[in-house]
């Protein structure tokens, strides 16, 4: 099982929820050939910098099926990694 890291911004709601668990999912632009195993570092970005809020979770399915994705996006389940 591939552990390609990739570093994402992430906006500040949707940091939250994914840290008191209510997210548990990501849906992102399929630029990096993200795969199942893989690690995303999300940095909480505010639309002005970085926060300097990280979160690392693992992806733990992937879709990719166009007939539920829009054309290069996929769909993430992901679970946390980094401790509360």
């Amino acid at each position: 099982m591939s552990k390609t890291q990739h570093e994402l911004k992430i906006r500040p709601e949707y940091f939250e929820a994914i840290v008191n668990g209510e997210k548990t999912f990501e849906v992102r632009f399929n630029d990096r050939n993200f795969a199942k195993g893989d690690l995303l570092i999300l940095r909480e970005h505010d639309g002005n910098g970085y926060t300097g809020r990280t979160r690392t979770v693992e992806v733990t399915y992937l879709l990719d099926d166009p007939n539920y994705c829009k054309k290069g996006y996929v769909i993430m389940a992901i679970k946390n990694v980094t401790s509360p």
